[in-house]
C-alpha cells in the first residue's frame, strides 16, 4: 500500500489527470451457476424458498427469523435466539416491517420503504443466492437506511437477485427502529446485567451477523468472507457495527454509503443524556404522575408507543459501557475500531431531498441562523459558503448541510482507518440520474442505491425510476464490480475497471464516479477542511 500511494503522489503531483471513460465492459460477468433446491436446512429447521422473480437462477429465502419476537417481556431487552419450528417453512413472502414513524413527504418522491405492514414481531431476514451449498461465495449484508426509524429490509429496491448472480449470497435485514430500538430508561438499565439499555437496534444488527455465521454456509455463502453494507442510517450502523467491540469477528469488510457517526457528538450520546430523553418519553407514554415501572412501559400497547414517537423522536445509540464502550470518533481515533477494508463516500448533492434549505428562505436569515448557530466560527463559515442573494443562501445551505451532514463524515471515516492497517477506498458520487427534474436534485441522497443494486426500473415509485441510459447501466457495472469485489478479496480493483487507490491523507485522492469515472485530488477540501476546524473545537480541540 505504501508502494501504491507514493506512485499516486507522484502522478498528481505532474498535474496529470487519471481518468477513465465508458468504452467497454467493466467485468465482473454475471455468474449463470443455479441453486437446484429450494429447501435449506438452518438452525431452528428448514426453509422453503423460491426462484427470484428477476431472475430464475437466484434463490428468494424471505422472511427467515433471526432473533425471537422482541414483544412483550422482550421489548427493550437485547434479542434472543430465534424459536425452531416443525417441518419446512414456509420462506417466500416478507416477514413484517418494524413499527416505524411516516416517512417525510419529500423523501417519500424518491424512496419509500414498502411498509404495508409492521409490527414489533420484525427481526426477520432474507437470503438471495445463485450458489450451491458448498460454494463459498462471499456474502454481502445491507443493513437499510431511514435515520435509524424508518426502513424495510425487504424493500424492493434492496432486491438482491442482480448482485447474486455476479456471485454472492446477498442478505438484507431488519432491525428495531425508533423508540423500539433505542429508548433508554434508567429503570431498563438497572434490569440490565450490563447496566446498560437502548442499543437494542444495534444489538439486532449483531444478532444478525450473528446468525448469518452460523448459517450462511446452507445457502452456499462463506461465513469467512461477510461484508456489511449500508447507505445513510444503515452506514451510520455500519459504522457503529466497525466500533462495537460485540460485532468482532461478524465480518471482514465494510461499505459506508452517505453516512457517519463521527461528530461533533461523536456517534453516541451520553448514556445519562438519553436515559434523561426516555423518561420524558415513559411519562408521556404512561401519563404525567404515574409512577413508571417495566411492566407497565412492556404493557403499553405498539401503537401507543409509535403514537408517542411521532413526536418525540428517540433514535440515538448512547455510551453505554458495553455495546459502545466510547464515542465512535474516539473508538477510530484510538485505532480501536474493527480492522477490516472500508469503501466509503458521499453523493453531491445530498441535502436536495432532505430539506437542505430550511430556514433559509432570505438571505438576511441564513446569515442570523449562521451567527446563531456557529457563533465565533460564522465569520468563517460564510466565507466559506457565501451568499449574496436569497437564491445563492439557499444553495449555500444545502451546499454546508451536505458537506457537514455527509462529506466531512465519509472523508473523517477514510483518514481515521489510518489508525489501523486496513485501507479505506473514498469515492465522490456526481452522476445525476436522468430526468425532467435532474437540476432541481441533482446527485441526491440515495441516487447511488439503484447503481450499486443494479435495479434500474425495479422500484415502484416513480421519482424513484429515472430516465437512466446505457451510460447508467455501465456506470452501474463498475459499482456493483466494485462493491463485490470488496466482499470477494478485500481489494474493490480487478483487471477491467478503472484502477482505483487507497485513500492517503496527504494525497487526499477520491475515486469521482459522475459521467465518467476519475481519481481526484482534494474535492471540496476547503469547504470540508472547515467542519475539521469547527468540529475540533466542539470536541474541545481534539484530534
Amino acid at each position: 500500500m505504501v508502494m501504491m500511494r507514493s506512485v499516486l503522489r507522484g502522478v498528481l503531483a505532474t498535474g496529470l489527470a487519471v481518468s477513465f471513460v465508458f468504452l467497454a465492459g467493466a467485468g465482473g460477468a454475471p455468474v449463470q451457476g443455479q441453486s437446484t433446491d429450494a429447501v435449506v436446512s438452518v438452525e431452528g429447521g428448514q426453509l422453503a424458498g423460491a426462484p427470484s422473480p428477476l431472475g430464475d437462477d437466484v434463490m428468494v429465502y424471505r422472511g427467515v427469523p433471526f432473533a425471537a419476537p422482541p414483544v412483550g417481556e422482550l421489548r427493550w431487552r437485547p434479542p434472543q435466539p430465534a424459536r425452531a419450528w416443525e417441518g419446512v417453512r414456509d420462506a417466500t413472502a416478507a416477514g413484517a416491517a418494524c413499527m416505524q414513524r411516516a416517512i417525510p413527504a419529500e423523501v417519500g418522491r424518491f424512496y419509500n420503504p414498502g411498509v404495508d405492514r409492521m409490527r414489533e414481531d420484525c427481526l426477520y431476514l432474507n437470503v438471495w443466492s445463485a450458489a450451491g451449498p458448498g460454494d463459498r461465495a462471499p456474502v454481502l449484508v445491507w443493513i437499510h437506511g431511514g435515520g435509524l426509524s424508518i426502513g424495510n429490509g425487504a424493500d424492493i429496491t434492496y432486491d438482491g437477485t442482480r448482485l447474486a448472480q455476479r456471485g454472492v449470497v446477498l442478505v438484507t435485514i431488519n432491525y428495531r427502529l425508533g423508540a423500539f430500538g433505542y429508548l433508554a430508561h434508567p429503570l431498563l438499565s438497572a434490569e440490565s446485567e450490563h447496566a446498560a439499555s437502548g442499543n437494542y437496534g444495534t444489538l439486532d444488527q449483531v444478532a444478525a451477523l450473528g446468525w448469518i455465521q452460523r448459517n450462511i454456509a446452507a445457502f452456499g455463502g462463506d461465513p469467512s468472507r461477510v461484508t456489511i453494507f449500508g447507505e445513510s442510517a444503515g452506514s451510520w450502523s455500519v459504522n457503529h457495527l466497525m466500533a462495537t467491540p460485540l460485532a468482532r469477528g461478524l465480518f471482514h469488510a465494510a461499505i459506508g454509503e452517505s453516512g457517519g457517526a463521527f461528530g461533533p457528538r461523536g456517534g453516541a450520546d451520553p448514556k445519562a443524556e438519553i436515559e434523561s430523553a426516555g423518561e420524558r418519553f415513559v411519562e408521556a407514554l404512561l401519563g404525567e404522575g404515574v409512577r413508571p415501572s417495566v411492566e407497565a412501559m412492556r404493557a403499553a400497547s405498539a401503537d401507543d408507543v409509535q403514537a408517542v414517537a411521532a413526536d418525540l423522536v428517540l433514535s440515538t445509540a448512547n455510551v453505554d459501557g458495553w455495546v459502545f464502550p466510547d464515542t465512535v470518533y474516539n473508538i477510530f481515533a484510538a485505532g480501536a475500531q474493527h480492522d477490516v477494508p472500508v469503501i466509503v463516500g458521499s453523493n453531491a448533492d445530498e441535502m436536495s431531498i432532505l430539506g437542505g434549505a430550511a430556514g433559509a428562505e432570505t438571505l438576511a436569515a441564513y446569515r442570523e441562523s449562521i451567527r446563531d448557530e456557529y457563533g465565533e466560527h460564522a465569520g468563517a463559515f460564510l466565507e466559506t459558503f457565501p451568499a449574496g442573494t436569497d437564491e445563492e443562501a439557499r444553495q449555500a445551505r444545502a451546499a454546508s448541510g451536505t458537506d457537514a451532514t455527509f462529506g466531512w463524515e465519509m472523508r473523517t471515516w477514510a483518514r481515521l482507518m489510518e489508525t489501523v492497517s486496513s485501507p479505506a477506498y473514498l469515492y465522490f458520487f456526481s452522476r445525476v440520474p436522468p430526468a425532467p427534474d435532474a437540476d432541481r436534485y441533482g446527485a441526491y441522497h440515495t441516487a447511488e442505491i439503484a447503481y450499486v443494486f443494479d435495479n434500474f426500473g425495479v422500484s415502484p415509485h416513480p421519482y424513484a425510476n429515472r430516465d437512466y441510459t446505457d451510460t447508467d447501466r455501465k456506470l452501474s457495472d463498475i459499482l456493483a464490480s466494485y462493491w463485490v469485489n470488496l466482499a470477494a478479496t478485500g481489494n474493490p480493483n480487478a483487471d477491467g475497471l478503472p484502477q482505483w487507490p487507497a485513500y492517503d491523507p496527504e494525497v487526499d485522492a477520491a475515486l469521482h464516479i459522475g459521467d465518467t469515472i476519475t481519481v481526484e485530488q482534494g474535492i471540496r477540501k476547503d469547504r470540508l477542511d472547515f467542519f475539521d476546524r469547527y468540529y475540533a473545537a466542539q470536541r474541545g480541540g481534539k484530534d
